[in-house]
């Protein structure tokens, strides 16, 4: 089995077990994360690989990071992620790339990333659930971060940290490759919406690769 069918057969897996874990039915997951009914039941029945967008949705609404839907093995206290092991969840075929080093579900989904952005390529996110926030050190190159109509500047060693309930995207305006690690924390869904409340959770898209499935 390849990696793709990997990721595509856990994430049917776990979506359907942790949709079941917080009681939503599939119509009012649907409503909360703003993905169609019909999508939904693909992806559980593992037919389809979905967008990095739509898994990100869908986390959110369920209130669990994008690990806890990739692998929802429960390892030791301790656990050890391998650099073979980690998730490569965006990559453009200029070079850029996003890479889930590690996630946890305690108290909150929380999962730690890694970001390379070429010269001229950058993501754009809708916003978060409320209380979700985000840190990063920027380690090469210089960031350009927007939330909301606000633009700062995050040069090489320097660090920041927002509120993500506002629209945001990362860039990379710089003439040299732009690298950081970022750490998501969500917090977490006690109790599903009414059938007809309709969710906010993010959608990712990222550059020349807008809209593209889980890479393998």
């Amino acid at each position: 089995m390849s990696d793709l069918e990997q990721l595509t057969q856990a994430l049917a897996r776990n979506l359907k077990r942790w949709r079941g874990e917080r009681g939503f039915t599939l119509d009012s997951l649907a409503a909360r994360a703003g993905v169609s009914r019909g999508m939904i039941i693909q992806i559980e029945q593992a037919r389809t690989n979905p967008s990095v967008g739509t898994t990100v949705r869908l986390a959110d609404a369920l209130g669990v990071s994008i690990s806890a839907l990739l692998d929802h093995d429960r390892g030791p206290q301790v656990r050890i992620v391998q650099p073979d092991q980690v998730v490569r969840i965006w990559s453009s075929e200029a070079g850029s790339s996003t890479t889930m080093l590690i996630g946890t579900d305690e108290r909150g989904p929380m999962e730690l990333w890694t970001w390379h952005l070429v010269p001229g390529e950058g993501t754009d996110s809708v916003a978060h659930p409320s209380g979700t926030i985000e840190m990063l050190h920027v380690t090469a190159g210089e960031l350009t971060l927007v939330v909301g109509e606000e633009e700062f500047r995050v040069p090489a060693g320097a660090a920041a940290a927002f509120e993500a309930n506002l629209t945001h995207s990362y860039r990379n305006d710089g003439s040299v490759p732009m690298e950081m690690t970022l750490a998501v924390s969500v917090p977490p869904v006690s109790a599903p919406l009414p059938a007809h409340a309709h969710g906010g959770g993010p959608a990712a898209s990222a550059g020349q690769a807008q809209g593209s499935p889980l890479p393998s």
